[in-house]
């Protein structure tokens, strides 16, 4: 047992020096800093049962990114005189044992917004409230407390991006220097009998070679999002140009956007650093974009999702989801499979589903078409079922803004124009038309004429033969007709909706029964 004033640095997300509150704390006045990981079997040991390589809880490359975080951090950690101890089990049991066994007087970890931390975070801050434990949890992973927030709008979370902007106003740290840089810490302590390893690598943590097949080409880490961070900033047009919706999202080899999403969702690049760095660009321009559309737009768009998922109850679901439309889906899973799988037949859609496989990242606008596809656009399959495929594949799957975007592309919360619906294939069309995107994820596609590239079941055989790609046998029939199926979504949106309004939004288990059948009925009528 250690002499002293100790503290602990617990990492989760926030992995990273710069901009650090909890760090920043943790070590001031210490005699010994204890930097912790804990590696949950639960998110990080292989689930042979899962529909892809990885755990229960996230694909293999979502492990990856984090393990390559987790080596970047604890480099920077030795470079000032300590290392990262990476522990494993039940956080909230080790995290217990580590505050008995090394006399922790001071307990630092970065707040966070999600009901799974929310719980345990408590517990952890009960325990060390009984045993004399200082606890310090910093909001830094967000531009604003999302509680302060929901304060001021009267305990409830604000539902528009609009009236989130007004009552955030600017954070109040905005004018204040940032602490970028730590020049030493304290020496770690005595382990007694914890068992410390080093950051495992994928194969201890006991995948198979034969897993590693898909690799993202973005790699984790506070270094990686600093480098990403300083290539585009010089770049003052772009940033001050920058329009979202706008953008490619056809373009792979050099992504039309600034993939900082999964170095914000782990922390290896501070949001407050990143906002920063953007006013800066902004004072050197003569004219730049406004938020909703701007970069420091997308910031607080993130911040609006935080703050409206924090203050809703199941927020993860439809039901007993005040903000969420009932909606009767379909409970087909040969259509979630085939869209999970890359089987549509809408290359367009197809070759999204494979960037998301492999990479574990695509354009927010490719999310955004195969998002409609799947729910309101044409297979009317639950946005839930949606939401757990991205929350496994994504690198920056994030637990607020997956949820909210989904809710948003279902027209289930936020966006209710449930007749404007993404072709899959004319929009692709629209950036790709010769379809590189489309012949670099679906090879089996590379030699389809452009004309026929998007709808290839409309090719004449002799084309098909010549470009070695026979429709239903190559590469599969299409699993709908999108003009029928679209109609029909529109129909049962339509119907959903009034149903909604009409038990001002009390709709029952029972109530989407009847719906449901009565949708049944009525289509079974048309055929007739």
């Amino acid at each position: 047992m250690a002499t002293g004033s100790g503290s602990l640095m617990w990492f989760r997300k926030g992995l990273r020096i710069h901009d650090n509150p909890a760090l920043e704390r943790a070590s001031g006045a210490s005699s010994f800093l204890y930097p912790v990981f804990v590696i949950d079997p639960r998110y990080m040991a292989p689930d042979r049962r899962a529909f892809s390589p990885g755990s229960s809880l996230a694909g293999l490359n979502r492990i990856r990114f984090l393990l390559e975080s987790l080596s970047d951090l604890d480099s920077s950690l030795r470079k000032l005189g300590s290392r990262l101890l990476v522990l494993k089990g039940d956080p909230g049991e080790v995290l217990v044992r580590c505050l008995k066994e090394w006399n922790i007087n001071k307990l630092c970890f970065e707040y966070d917004t999600e009901p799974y931390y929310q719980s345990l975070d408590e517990k952890l801050k009960s325990f060390a409230s009984s045993a004399g434990i200082e606890t310090f949890s910093p909001v830094s992973h967000t531009l604003f407390n999302p509680a302060d927030i929901i304060e001021k709008n009267g305990g409830r979370p604000p539902l528009s991006y609009q009236s989130f902007v007004k009552l955030a106003g600017k954070p109040l740290w905005e004018s204040s220097t940032l602490n970028l840089s730590i020049s030493s810490l304290p020496p770690i302590g005595d382990v007694g009998s914890m068992e410390i390893s080093e950051v495992p690598t994928i194969i201890e943590l006991g995948y198979s070679d034969s897993e590693l097949v898909d690799e993202t080409p973005f790699r984790g880490g506070e270094s990686e999002a600093l480098k990403r961070l300083k290539e585009f900033l010089p770049n003052k047009a772009w940033v001050a140009n920058f329009e979202k919706p706008k953008g490619d999202p056809s373009a792979f080899d050099k992504p039309d956007t600034t993939v900082l999403s999964p170095y914000l969702k782990f922390g290896c690049l501070s949001s407050g650093y990143f906002y920063q760095c953007l006013n800066d660009v902004y004072r050197d321009v003569k004219k730049h974009t406004q938020p909703p559309v701007s970069l420091l737009g997308q910031l607080l768009w993130r911040d609006f999702f935080y703050t409206v998922a924090f203050g809703t109850p199941n927020f993860d679901r439809m039901k007993g989801n005040r903000i969420c439309k009932q909606i009767p889906w379909d409970e087909r899973d040969e259509l979630l499979a085939a869209w999970r799988e890359a089987r549509t037949g809408y290359p367009w859609i197809d070759a999204i589903m494979v960037q998301l496989k492999k990479w574990g990242w695509m354009h927010h606008l490719a999310r955004h078409c195969v998002a409609c596809f799947l729910t309101r656009g044409d297979l009317f399959v639950h946005w839930e079922k949606g939401r757990d495929v991205f929350e496994r594949l994504l690198i920056d799957s994030d637990w607020a803004i997956n949820n909210g975007n989904w809710l948003w592309l279902s027209c289930s919360s936020f966006f209710y124009q449930y007749n404007r619906i993404y072709s899959p294939i004319s929009f692709g069309k629209k950036y790709d038309p010769n379809g590189n995107y489309i012949r670099h994820f679906l090879p089996v596609l590379k030699d389809m004429p452009k004309e026929y590239i998007y709808e290839p079941w409309t090719a004449p055989l002799s084309v098909q033969t010549k470009a070695k790609c026979i429709i239903g046998r190559d590469y599969p029939k299409t699993v709908v007709g999108h003009d029928s199926a679209s109609k029909e979504c529109r129909r049962k949106m339509g119907e959903a909706y009034a149903l909604n309004q009409r038990l001002n939004g009390s709709v029952s288990e029972q109530d989407l029964k009847n719906l449901r059948r009565k949708l049944e009925e009525d289509r079974t009528e048309e055929k007739i």
